[in-house]
């Protein structure tokens, strides 16, 4: 797990704020200082050097208890490499 950021509050969309120093991809895992999952990095906006991240939290989440805790340090997985499909080629047919 890398190092996200700090969150800083919930937006009203529901969503979590948080500042980082590095781009996040879309779709990663964000992870509490417990290392419990709270979301997914929703959606990455701002200046280039220190962007915010907008993460939509789990319904498991406690929005309550990460409100409390703004602040604290936030984690990021890493992503899983999509593995490319290789399509599969119909056979001809012989006249």
């Amino acid at each position: 797990m890398k190092l996200l950021g700090k969150s800083l509050h919930i937006a009203s969309s529901g969503k979590l704020i948080a500042r980082t120093t590095k781009t996040p991809s879309p779709g990663a895992v964000v992870f509490d200082s417990n290392k419990k999952k709270i979301g997914k990095v929703n959606y990455i906006f701002g200046p280039t050097s220190m962007p915010y991240v907008s993460i939509r939290l789990f319904g498991s989440a406690n929005k309550d208890q990460i409100e409390k805790n703004c602040g604290e340090k936030l984690f990021v997985s890493k992503p899983k490499s999509k593995k490319s499909r290789k399509r599969r080629m119909r056979p001809r047919h012989k006249k």
